[in-house]
């Protein structure tokens, strides 16, 4: 068996259609987008195409599309600006959002008057959405709800439809993170109205480096880069062509073949949970999941303890629930707000179209070697 790849929640592959057309960007497409000649109106036109892609997939009007250099990079500047030029005074969140998200919130506390807010989260990390509605509902200061669509280790996914309503109903803004989910289920902003959206290229196959957001045309805030003229005067600094261009392909696919691919990864997802089934004592953390994410926690054992280790030696590439810091590995802020028991070790396992079933059977023969396994199945 080749090395089995089961962590696509962190990062995908490139797929072909968007190498071919970044090879074909880089050799023939080298202009300044910014330029007035032949080869800046070029590199303009394939940036603009791009815009017209993305913006199609969202539902969006192009002028509501701006490129950056990631998801991290664009929610830092919607949260920030959104307090300075919108008049935010209050962002209510979750704990269970991604660090990109929490550690600015941490920032933005320590140096604004801005109060933030987490919503109650139970142990199957759902977010407590009654608690949302209840909190607009009795205060009506100027907020900003910033709640992510697919959580990043465990897989839930939020009723964004509800969100939005919610939130358009008390004149709150909301504020998303797609990064887990665009591409991979329904999004438009026409059916679920949002100030701010952002997505990452690279974990939709497409290169890493480049991102993008969605503006709505009501909520405009000022950037957070100081430069050029570029993007509007929206991201100062030479648009990235070449990424930005694969970007657009990437997502195009995406959509092109979300059921096709979306009915494969389910298939791989029954198929583990049925043979992760013949292992003791396994919880498989979350619940309204994507089948992309598989989060299971194994019990505490000696062997157990240095799994990751041996699923890599195994040649198996997954991911572990914890965050290590300073040589010290904690537990996750997610699986600490889901009450998740500090012996147990928690694997991530995120799958593609790429994968196959004789790689989830590889990977449970090698579970039985260093985990538990239920009496019925010990030959």
């Amino acid at each position: 068996m080749q090395h089995v790849y089961l962590d696509h929640a962190s990062t995908t592959p490139l797929i072909e259609p968007v190498i071919q057309e970044m090879n074909t960007v880089m050799r023939e497409h080298f202009g300044n987008a910014s330029s007035i000649h032949h080869h800046g109106r070029q590199a303009k036109m394939l940036v603009e195409n791009a815009r017209k892609t993305i913006a199609k997939a969202l539902g969006a009007s192009i002028g509501e599309i701006f490129f950056c250099s990631s998801a991290t990079e664009a929610h830092n500047m919607i949260l920030t600006n959104s307090i300075k030029d919108l008049g935010v005074q209050r962002i209510i969140s979750s704990p269970i959002e991604h660090h990109c998200i929490i550690h600015t919130l941490d920032h933005l506390a320590s140096i604004t008057d801005v109060e933030i807010v987490y919503l109650d989260v139970d142990k199957l990390g759902s977010v407590d959405l009654d608690q949302l509605e209840g909190l607009l509902t009795q205060d009506k200061k100027k907020t900003l709800v910033s709640l992510m669509y697919v959580n990043n280790e465990i897989g839930n996914i939020i009723d964004i439809s509800r969100v939005s309503e919610i939130c358009t109903t008390n004149s709150a803004l909301f504020h998303c993170d797609t990064v887990q989910g665009i591409g991979k289920l329904p999004l438009n902003v026409n059916d679920a109205p949002m100030a701010f959206l952002a997505g990452s290229a690279h974990k939709f196959n497409g290169p890493k480096g480049v991102g993008f957001f969605y503006m709505n045309g009501d909520n405009i805030i000022s950037p957070m880069m100081y430069g050029g003229a570029q993007e509007r005067n929206m991201r100062a600094g030479t648009e990235n062509i070449i990424g930005i261009t694969g970007m657009a392909v990437a997502l195009e696919k995406a959509i092109e073949q979300k059921e096709e691919r979306a009915d494969h990864i389910k298939k791989l997802n029954r198929h583990m949970r049925t043979r992760l089934d013949e292992l003791d004592e396994i919880i498989i953390n979350g619940t309204n999941q994507i089948d992309n994410i598989l989060s299971v926690s194994f019990p505490a054992t000696e062997r157990v303890d240095m799994l990751m280790l041996n699923l890599d030696i195994s040649r198996i590439s997954a991911s572990s629930g914890s965050a290590c810091s300073s040589g010290i590995e904690h537990d996750s802020h997610v699986l600490q707000h889901i009450g998740h028991s500090k012996e147990r070790k928690t694997i991530r396992f995120s799958f593609s179209h790429f994968n196959t079933i004789e790689e989830i059977d590889y990977v449970i023969e090698k579970l039985k070697k260093f985990t538990p396994i239920k009496e019925a199945y010990n030959n």
